[in-house]
């Protein structure tokens, strides 16, 4: 028996309304909650960081609001949501509590993850929340979020989320145990898949709509959240959630679909870092500088000798050498006119220049991708 989720790092794991959510009641399955807790809670004490997507908002709210059932408009879903928010923190917050562990709540909307600087803003929060010991539970916030700011659903801004945190794996706990090769409820002769080596058009036909029709998603929605995912080098499993303890069942054998990304979480980033971005501008850098990136390190505001261009923090520049050779691409932890008042100085000095404290470091390594060999 293998555990899928061994040699993860860090995992997400998106949990479905209708997982969540009584269906009958409008209210959350404790019991269920409880048992999820318990699971996070033995991965964390294995050294591993752990980012829960939720739905459940909007179905808490509507019933505490007493919304009529059948379909929403978009203010009563609005104040759903907003009613829903407060109940779904709470109980997070102290069914986790429980196993010892803090709940940290992150709205995000679909702007937070394509504009760049509140795309490095949220990450910075997550990370830094994971370094704390915390657990983030993440929602749309669908209080302030109109039709052409949505994600869709939450199986794709759980994409995007173990996407911004380089997550090695995305666990999407659903109303059935992975993908088949037809509609199971419709079809008794469809057959279940369990790996997945790539996302083909064959795949993507094999997807149908929401089996429980109580959340908005599906099978077709979660493969378009595997494809966002796949592409950043994190792997997908798609797996039943509705029983108690549904991670430490999905570690000890139960049936899931396992979608392989084709390169690690790093991998993937220093591709797109190196061969996707547009360069926005040029770190001139010396030949000491030169040597500590090609050894692994990250470059220091000290070996910078001239900046060329106009950008912001967060976007991506060229670096280097002084005889205009490139050396490396990467994500600048500065903008332009900050950068030309650091370069060439410690970072010890970084706060009393700028008069805040910023990252000690003008590209982190982690946002440096070499384009020369080492």
């Amino acid at each position: 028996m293998v555990d899928i989720l061994a040699s993860a790092r860090l995992i997400v794991v998106k949990v479905g309304s209708s997982l969540l959510v009584d269906g009958e009641t409008g209210t959350i399955r404790r019991e269920w909650l409880k048992s999820l807790s318990a699971d996070i809670a033995a991965l964390k004490r294995e050294g591993k960081q752990v980012v829960l997507v939720s739905s459940g908002a909007i179905a808490l709210g509507r019933r505490a609001l007493k919304l009529k059932t059948g379909p929403l408009k978009l203010e009563e879903s609005q104040a759903a949501a907003a009613a829903g928010q407060v109940r779904l923190a709470g109980a997070y917050a102290d069914i986790l509590k429980a196993d010892g562990i803090a709940a940290a709540q992150v709205l995000l909307i679909l702007d937070d993850t394509e504009d760049r600087q509140r795309y490095l803003n949220a990450r910075a929060t997550l990370k830094t929340l994971l370094e704390l010991g915390s657990v983030p539970v993440i929602n749309e916030n669908d209080t302030v979020a109109t039709t052409e700011i949505r994600f869709g659903d939450n199986d794709q801004l759980a994409a995007r989320v173990a996407s911004m945190m380089e997550a090695d794996c995305l666990v999407l706990l659903s109303d059935v145990d992975g993908l088949y090769t037809a509609d199971p409820t419709q079809d008794p002769a469809a057959e279940h898949i369990p790996d997945v080596p790539a996302i083909t058009p064959a795949v993507e036909a094999m997807a149908g709509g929401s089996v429980s029709g109580f959340g908005r998603g599906g099978m077709a929605s979660k493969i378009v959240a595997a494809r966002i995912a796949t592409s950043a080098g994190c792997e997908v499993v798609i797996a039943k959630g509705k029983t108690l303890h549904p991670v430490a069942a999905l570690r000890s054998g139960a049936r899931a679909t396992r979608i392989h990304a084709s390169e690690t979480p790093a991998a993937a980033r220093k591709r797109w870092i190196a061969g996707v971005l547009i360069p926005q501008g040029v770190l001139i850098i010396d030949d000491g500088a030169v040597r500590a990136l090609k050894a692994g390190s990250s470059l220091l505001p000290a070996g910078i000798r001239q900046i060329d261009g106009r950008f912001e923090r967060g976007d991506a520049v060229l670096v280097r050498d002084q005889k205009g050779r490139e050396i490396a691409r990467g994500l600048a932890a500065y903008g332009a006119a900050d950068a030309e008042r650091i370069a060439g100085k410690r970072s010890l000095e970084i706060e009393a220049i700028l008069g805040y404290r910023g990252r000690d470091e003008m590209i982190h390594r982690d946002d440096l991708a070499l384009t020369v060999e080492a």
